[in-house]
């Protein structure tokens, strides 16, 4: 009999439970490191971390444009909803007059009607009058159909706006919905640059060149003259050329004056930015009104060659048109970089080129 039994079941104790647990938790590292972001990868170095925060912040400036594109889809959503309930309810005022109308014509028409015409008329001290009014009757019911026409009128127009507020509501909500995601997409990789940054030291950080918010030398170049102050910085319209009008000129000392203004994604100023909204608020200084998002600015206005840029031009960087700056001359541009570091000018060349637009 007791070679049947089941042999007995050991216990995961002592060093076996420890080098499950210890498996376990290797398996859980090598699932979660596919996910991307935000994962602890102890052996980057300085450049590495520095490359991964580039590409973090850049995926972030793209969300960014996607979300400002969604808010401004939703602001006019939310505008023309108003102002289809404002028609409606205007329209429902005025139906309401017309209904009051035909009520009494109703009750006015109910009340002569209890007697024949022909003995109406016989019964009359006046048929003469009596005939003048009986046409006047008619010419009351003439207006009376009038009326209900009227009436059926302004409802299919109430009812059709009411199709199209409803329409217009449900696609507020679906921008709504995408606003969302990219707010949430946003965060995830600003969470994930901030982590990464989070450990390296200050001198780390300064020699990547991290708080230029650039790739390269160039960006740690402009960074340490943007923080050093602004005296050292070319007053506005010194650069290789002069602004092509008055309201370029009027855009590029709005962007200098905004130099060391931090970057807030979705801000368009007074205070803070993101990068299309600093081009937006610096033409809106000069009374030119430009499209919220980098992929609407560049085609704002008429496309110019890098060999042909003038200060107050819009120049644009990454395949996916994600990152706008205000051409100031000698090279160089004021954008607003990202989260990690302030309004500045840096070297248009620190970051891929993708086209240049000059908007008046």
């Amino acid at each position: 009999m007791a070679a049947h039994r089941k042999p007995r079941q050991r216990s995961l104790g002592g060093h076996t439970a420890r080098t499950a647990f210890t498996l376990a938790l290797a398996g859980a590292a090598t699932a979660t490191a596919f996910d991307g972001t935000g994962q602890a990868e102890p052996n980057l170095s300085p450049a590495e971390v520095r490359a991964k925060v580039a590409k973090l912040y850049q995926e972030a400036e793209a969300a960014t444009e996607k979300y400002n594109g969604a808010q401004e889809k939703a602001t006019a959503a939310e505008q023309r909803l108003a102002a289809m309930r404002d028609e409606a309810a205007r329209k429902e005022a005025k139906l309401n007059t017309a209904r009051d109308a035909l009520g009494s014509m109703a009750a006015a028409q109910y009340r002569s009607s209890g007697l024949d015409p022909a003995v109406q008329l016989a019964l009359s001290d006046d048929p003469d009058r009596y005939l003048d009014g009986a046409a006047l009757a008619e010419r009351a019911g003439d207006r009376q159909s009038a009326a209900v026409a009227g009436v059926r009128r302004q409802l299919r127009e109430i009812q059709q706006l009411r199709g199209a507020a409803r329409v217009e509501l449900t696609s507020l909500k679906a921008r709504r919905a995408e606003l969302q995601t990219q707010k949430t997409a946003i965060t995830a990789k600003l969470d994930a640059a901030r982590t990464l940054l989070s450990r390296l030291t200050a001198a780390e950080r300064d020699r990547i060149g991290e708080a230029g918010g650039g790739t390269g030398d160039g960006a740690a170049r402009a960074s340490r003259a943007s923080t050093g102050g602004r005296s050292d910085l070319p007053p506005p319209g010194s650069g290789d050329a002069e602004a092509p009008n008055p309201r370029a000129a009027a855009a590029v000392a709005y962007a200098y004056s905004k130099l060391g203004s931090p970057y807030v994604w979705g801000a368009t100023g007074p205070t803070a930015f993101d990068c299309s909204g600093l081009v937006l608020a610096s033409y809106r200084s000069a009374g030119v009104s430009l499209p919220r998002t980098t992929y609407a600015q560049i085609g704002a206005g008429q496309r110019v060659s890098r060999s042909e840029l003038l200060p107050g031009d819009l120049v644009f960087f990454y395949s996916g048109i994600s990152h706008v700056g205000l051409y100031i001359g000698n090279g160089q541009m004021i954008h607003a970089p990202n989260p990690s570091a302030p309004v500045r000018v840096a070297p248009i060349d620190q970051m891929p080129f993708a086209g240049a637009t000059r908007v008046v």
